[in-house]
């Protein structure tokens, strides 16, 4: 008798039993994927709770190493994640922590390197019905959900930065929904979150990019 897969269950819209720990894990990754700059070479995944007992049982490991890849929900490959991760030359381990205490029960953290050279370490929840959030970036926390497209800034915590960016979203004729800074210290490396209405174009990103303190802008379009 063959052994029936959780992808066999569930299909490629990850519809089942457990979408906290499939489209929901898939969902993490792929936020995370869209603030890792360059190429992964390296990624080494880390589980909490639930996540640490059953991942390999309900795809969640599949799921996680797709996001990375960029696949979305639906894609139909996320079964092979394996095979093309392998393919594409990535190194990956999943590290199941089933010891730490006081962790959201559907946790994962992403340590990245790109082929630079450069580390990123994300920390992810799955919070239910496929929904998820990113809350820590290079140990600033953070809240992003990526229901809208959002737009993540990475930057020196001086004046100006936000500003630039709020006239950059205006002439382009976007309104900013939301809009959220977090650091740890100040004057050192901040993250603003901002969350839009409608499509953010290149053209808007590079324009964002201009001002000198700011270091780093990715956008979430899910």
């Amino acid at each position: 008798m063959r052994e029936i897969s959780v992808f066999d269950v569930i299909g490629p819209n990850m519809i089942g039993p457990s979408s906290s720990h499939t489209a929901g894990a898939l969902r993490i990754a792929l936020m995370a994927r869209r603030i890792i700059e360059g190429r992964i070479t390296k990624v080494t995944f880390i589980l909490y709770g639930s996540f640490a007992r059953t991942y390999q049982g309900h795809g969640t490991d599949r799921a996680l190493l797709g996001g990375i890849m960029g696949f979305s929900t639906e894609d139909k490959r996320i079964k092979d994640s394996f095979r093309l991760a392998d393919q594409k030359g990535i190194q990956y381990e999943f590290v199941p922590d089933t010891v730490t205490a006081g962790v959201y029960p559907n946790t994962v953290e992403i340590i990245a390197t790109s082929e630079d050279g450069r580390k990123v370490d994300i920390v992810g929840e799955s919070i239910g019905g496929g929904n998820a959030r990113l809350v820590r970036i290079n140990g600033i926390k953070v809240d992003i959900s990526g229901q809208l497209q959002t737009l993540v800034i990475m930057q020196k915590d001086v004046p100006g930065v936000i500003a630039h960016v709020s006239q950059c979203c205006y002439e382009a004729g976007v309104n900013i929904a939301f809009l959220n800074m977090y650091r740890e210290n100040k004057n050192e490396t901040a993250f603003s979150v901002i969350q839009v209405d409608g499509d953010v174009s290149d053209k808007l990103v590079e324009a964002i990019r201009r001002q000198p303190n700011i270091l780093q802008v990715n956008l979430i379009k899910l």
